[in-house]
């Protein structure tokens, strides 16, 4: 399905008036008298309407039915993040030479996004705005791009989606890449997290589980666990064996894998592990970084592995028998990388062009949302984290006030989505997204503008054309950066 904005000008449809029609909803039922409405911090200033459509995707075979009796549950929530996957790496995204069968179903089933954007443009930071529901600015860890020694975490005092979800009733799980803080200080456990399950680095390699320094990096809790069969497998059947329980009570899984995050591994390439791992092991610091190995072929086995293994994990929460009431979310912490496919975009991760933080969204909760439903509605990291706390009837901690704005009314309601600017910062780079215009500027410290639903790629500078406009967008994110913590001097 080609998202809207690819089409010539002509057949992108109008704006349709609000409440938007587009996307239909189960009855929201008495889980929505129940529930909390989060309030998300509120912009400099007042934002004018985004003007994105939504439509429907196509035509339904036949519309999701309801199970009688189900409605008053609060939603299991399933988040699953792939690595530096590419906002077109998925074939319902366009990819012309990559297969996800699992996942395009998955978006037929539920909302396919096609303005979704990560917190930031590398993983830590982007994983910061998510489990806090804030800018990476707000905090310090969140000021590394990404977190690479043991000297800043996600600070355990600090709410998260987990700890509040845990206080709030839910039984919380993080499966996968942590990347926010080492050991002895940070941990997943120690913010909110009940189980934990994974590494705690950037990268590791797929099959000796050795990290960037060298250190041996999978753990169960702060303990060391070993297990030398191919990490994408490993972590599936973990999420698996999750999904599967007989849970007495709502649960939240993060399922964070590595894939497709380098180094260029895919499942049975056993040779190349040994010799990256001989690499490490000799004191060669930048061996898992692969820079003289991968290709496009084994990017996309790469790819299409992830795909198999969000295939299992559905299948098993289909076994499960809760499928109806689990709130399924899939999404990139980042833009793609060397062997990423992003047309039409300029960029990749590291950068606050759109190829660097527009990332591959789906959304799916069948006792709620009907499917073949594309948003065009630009949203970010931190938006989700407010909806499911809304969802989940949990309120944001009034010391730390959340920064995106749920979507739940959006989504379930009809509503308006919310009203506030998208804002991105890292080193030598800002952009702040507002409607349809994005203002950014470069390393090479000049201002553009861009009208992205024309001009995805951000090739038709229109700075010289809309100057006020400019510098509204300018004044607006200097007053959100005003509010953040500076970046403490460099190295």
């Amino acid at each position: 399905m080609t998202p809207s904005y690819d089409r010539p000008s002509a057949e992108r449809p109008e704006p349709s008036p609000r409440p938007r029609a587009g996307l239909t909803r189960r009855a929201f039922g008495t889980a929505t008298a129940a529930a909390v409405t989060v309030a998300a911090a509120a912009p400099a200033a007042a934002a004018p309407p985004a003007t994105a459509a939504v439509r429907a995707a196509e035509p339904r075979e036949r519309p999701f039915r309801a199970a009688p009796g189900r409605h008053s549950r609060r939603p299991n929530i399933l988040f699953v993040l792939g690595d530096d996957l590419g906002w077109a790496d998925l074939s319902s995204y366009g990819a012309p030479h990559i297969r996800t069968p699992h996942l395009d179903r998955l978006a037929r089933q539920g909302v396919r996004f096609t303005q979704s954007y990560s917190g930031s443009a590398t993983c830590s930071p982007t994983r910061f705005s998510l489990y806090t529901g804030r800018y990476p600015g707000r905090t310090r860890g969140g000021l590394a791009e990404p977190i690479a020694d043991k000297s800043v975490g996600l600070e355990p005092t600090h709410p998260t989606l987990a700890s509040l979800l845990r206080d709030a009733g839910y039984r919380t799980a993080l499966i996968g890449k942590w990347h926010c803080g080492y050991l002895p200080d940070y941990s997943p456990v120690r913010s909110g997290w009940q189980e934990f399950f994974g590494n705690f680095g950037g990268a590791l390699e797929y099959y000796s589980k050795l990290g960037l320094g060298g250190e041996y990096d999978l753990y169960e809790g702060d303990a060391e666990y070993k297990d030398l069969r191919y990490y994408t497998s490993v972590l599936t059947e973990r999420a698996v064996e999750y999904v599967g329980r007989d849970h007495d009570r709502p649960w939240l899984l993060n399922l964070n894998f590595t894939t497709p995050h380098w180094p260029w591994i895919a499942e049975g390439d056993t040779a190349e592990s040994a010799e990256i791992t001989r690499r490490i092991r000799s004191g060669d610091a930048r061996a898992l970084w692969h820079q003289d190995g991968g290709s496009v072929e084994k990017y996309t086995r790469m790819v299409e592995d992830l795909d198999r293994s969000m295939g299992r994990v559905l299948d098993a929460l289909r076994r499960s028998g809760r499928e109806e009431d689990t709130l399924v979310v899939f999404a990139s912490d980042n833009g793609g990388e060397r062997f990423s496919y992003n047309w039409p975009l300029s960029g990749a991760k590291g950068s606050l062009q759109e190829g660097g933080i527009r990332v591959p969204t789906i959304v799916r909760w069948p006792a709620r949302l009907d499917g073949r439903q594309v948003s065009d509605e630009p949203v970010f990291s931190p938006d989700w984290t407010a909806t499911l706390l809304e969802l989940a009837g949990a309120r944001p901690h009034p010391a730390h006030p959340l920064d995106g704005g749920s979507l739940a009314g959006y989504l379930l309601r009809g509503e308006e989505p919310p009203r506030r600017p998208l804002f991105w910062r890292v080193r030598g780079e800002r952009a702040l997204r507002q409607g349809d215009w994005k203002y950014y500027r470069g390393k090479d410290g000049r201002d553009h503008l861009f009208h992205l639903p024309s001009d995805p790629r951000e090739q038709a500078d229109r700075a010289a054309a809309e100057p006020a406009l400019l510098g509204e967008l300018r004044a607006r994110w200097e007053r959100i950066d005003a509010g953040l913590l500076p970046y403490p001097a460099a190295r």
